[in-house]
């Protein structure tokens, strides 16, 4: 997966065509259901859903990450790694390799990868290959040195407040950093596919020891009935509407990941619903027909210049060459990647999502009114 910027947005990703596409039979369509009617559902029913959803994440004060379980043992390195002031160094042991000189070592490295090689017996050995590092380096001030039995790589960061778990962008490192960049706030996923959405988000939450929450699950609680038999009986207005009072209430908590409803059944398929969903980082799952990632990348930025779909409104767009439960991961991490690149490319932007909460999310997102007004007056907006 590679990281592409995005016509306003500050990142895409695209996680490659490298499975093939499969229809999703967990997809809820409201296809049919349609009616002139729609009835509401009653106020008893939406103050339930408050508290429920209230119920399922805990205030702001009281909850706390949880911690990743994993039953498999974490893999070896052959390395040493340190995160110091403003640089991260390597060491390699070489001791069996009878490498005497720097001059038998050969580093090639840009601002985002590395390659170590050295000669032995007569050999060009590769001790070190990471594709893609951590996060860029000044890649012109990298020094290497030989100290007794160790080869010792320095790399000077460019982004030097940003702690490095490890040298490369797995999704260990991605799950372990991503929280110094989020500061708590809330990750929502949005898309097409209700299945899609909660695998992701699970995934995600799992990883960086968030609260996953799924919009279904407590619409399905309060109301006693599937997603599916709400729709057939009340039309997906109804639902709309049900998940955007949920979405209200889930707006004052922190590190939780939210999977919303897919489908015209979901608040995010309306414009005039993203009030609740500004509050956190939101992420578009988007199933792209395109053939390669340049394409994909294109693809999304005229989603989003058109305006014409109500998901460009989030945050970040991953792109996905069609769908397979056994790459969750993969798309997990192409959001987090995704994720990283947005903080780091507005540091004050988890600020302002604060400061959003913090005045109840009255919907004046990005352009942020001060204190004291009033969406429902008539007042222009003074801050554009």
């Amino acid at each position: 997966m590679r990281i592409g910027a995005g016509a306003n947005m500050a990142a895409c990703s695209s996680v490659p065509c490298s499975f093939p596409a499969k229809p999703d039979p967990h997809r809820r369509s409201p296809s049919g259901i349609l009616s002139s009617h729609l009835p509401r559902l009653p106020a008893t029913q939406f103050r339930r859903l408050r508290s429920l959803s209230a119920a399922a994440s805990p205030p702001a004060s009281r909850l706390r990450p949880r911690a990743s379980v994993s039953t498999s043992p974490a893999p070896s390195k052959d390395y040493e790694f340190t995160d110091g002031n403003g640089e991260v160094e390597l060491r390699l042991d070489i001791q069996k390799l009878g490498i005497a000189s720097s001059k038998d070592v050969f580093v090639d490295v840009d601002d985002t990868f590395l390659l170590i090689r050295a000669k032995s017996d007569g050999t060009l050995r590769t001790l070190m290959n990471v594709q893609t590092l951590f996060d860029r380096i000044k890649s012109s001030e990298t020094i290497w040195f030989i100290d007794e039995d160790q080869l010792v790589v320095n790399l000077k960061k460019v982004e030097q407040e940003l702690k490095w778990p490890d040298v490369d962008e797995s999704w260990e490192s991605l799950t372990s950093g991503i929280t110094q960049l989020l500061t708590g706030i809330s990750v929502h996923i949005v898309g097409d596919s209700t299945h899609i959405n909660e695998a992701v988000a699970k995934e995600i939450a799992e990883g960086i020891g968030y609260l996953p929450v799924c919009t279904s699950e407590l619409l399905e609680s309060a109301t006693e009935k599937s997603i599916d038999t709400w729709v057939a009986s009340e039309g997906v207005d109804s639902v709309a509407e049900a998940e955007s009072v949920v979405l209200e209430s889930l707006s004052s908590h922190v590190r939780t990941v939210v999977a919303t409803l897919g489908g015209k059944q979901g608040a995010a398929s309306r414009f005039d619903k993203w009030q609740y969903l500004h509050s956190g980082f939101t992420v578009w799952l988007s199933v792209s027909d395109a053939s390669d990632e340049a394409s994909a990348r294109e693809e999304a930025r005229r989603s989003v210049s058109s305006g014409s779909v109500s998901y460009a409104k989030a945050d970040v767009v991953v792109k996905l060459g069609g769908w397979d439960p056994e790459y969750t991961r993969a798309v997990a991490q192409g959001c987090l990647v995704a994720l990283k690149q947005l903080t780091l490319a507005d540091k004050k932007l988890a600020g302002k999502k604060s400061l959003y909460i913090r005045l109840g999310c009255r919907g004046d997102w990005p352009n942020i009114e001060p204190p004291g007004w009033d969406p429902e007056s008539d007042a222009p907006p003074t801050n554009i």
